[in-house]
């Protein structure tokens, strides 16, 4: 990030009469630099979990009840149908507040949330979970399929990307249609408040267009993870290798960098009105929460 240094002008001016004879000071105007600092964003720890959440891939922050869920595929295999995979609950201070809330999943990813139900990548399939039963409640497959990962959901539809077949995907009313195609790696994705959708992929940072058409807002943030929109133009991007980055159309930074500790930064969810960032450690088994101040 940059600062930026204004010039103003300030007058200085001033008559003292001293006592009798005092001499009359002659009016004086400087120019003087006045300094305005624009901070660079930051990530300040807050707290982590224990580290008992395997391979813990994705993390959602449910703002209309505080409920923080973790996709965790247990195991080696991101593509493993092995029946081990599951979502668990924490709370805002680290404690694991239900370690199994759902099994049976196989290598859960993306997450997101739509008319009371959870929806879950799973591989080749959009599983749905009522949560106020804790059950799977529907599991959509999905044609040709090969490695569904970030999900987001906006006005009662499913969006969700396959990051081998380059596609995104929509799920709505019980059908599931493709919407964009040939996008290399696409992984992330988010949608503003106006119904705009946002990606990333091997380019780097994607919006879609009214026609469907797609460029790049950002080439520096490449083969990103988990993306959340801050507004204005801003957005924190993770790449799983173990970065954490600010980005926007004009600039870009990292905020967080792990990967000297050989930890991932995977699917990372976020708290609007606390403004943290829960970062999933995938190997690691445990979310990070960090304090964003920008």
């Amino acid at each position: 990030m940059k600062s930026t240094i204004k010039l103003g002008l300030i007058g200085l001016s001033a008559s003292f009469l001293f006592a009798q004879c005092g001499p009359q000071k002659t009016e004086e105007t400087e120019e003087v630099a006045v300094i305005e600092e624009v901070k660079s964003p930051t990530l300040t720890k807050l707290w982590e979990t224990p580290a008992t959440l395997e391979t813990v891939e994705s993390v959602l922050y449910d703002e209309a009840t505080g409920t923080i869920y973790t996709s965790n595929i247990i195991g080696q295999d991101p593509l493993g149908k092995d029946g081990k995979g599951s979502i668990s609950i924490i709370d805002n201070e680290g404690n694991i507040v239900t370690q199994d809330w759902v099994t049976g999943l196989n290598a859960p990813k993306g997450m997101g949330i739509s008319n009371g139900k959870l929806y879950v990548t799973d591989i080749d399939q959009l599983v749905e979970i009522d949560i106020a039963t804790a059950k799977v409640s529907n599991r959509w497959p999905v044609q040709g399929a090969q490695f569904l990962n970030d999900v987001a959901t906006h006005d009662g539809k499913v969006y969700f990307t396959d990051m081998n077949t380059g596609k995104v995907h929509m799920y709505a009313d019980g059908k599931i249609t493709t919407i964009s195609e040939g996008h290399d790696s696409i992984n992330g994705i988010a949608v503003a408040n106006d119904g705009t959708i946002y990606g990333l992929d091997a380019s780097g940072l994607k919006k879609w267009n009214a026609d469907g058409t797609a460029e790049v807002v950002n080439n520096a943030v490449t083969g990103g993870d988990g993306l959340v929109i801050l507004g204005d133009g801003n957005f924190v991007a993770s790449r799983w290798q173990g970065e954490v980055w600010f980005a926007s159309a004009e600039d870009q930074s990292i905020l967080l960098d792990t990967k000297a500790e050989e930890s991932n930064t995977a699917d990372i969810g976020y708290n609007p009105s606390e403004m943290i960032v829960y970062v999933p450690t995938f190997f690691k088994n445990k979310v990070v929460a960090y304090k964003l101040d920008y």
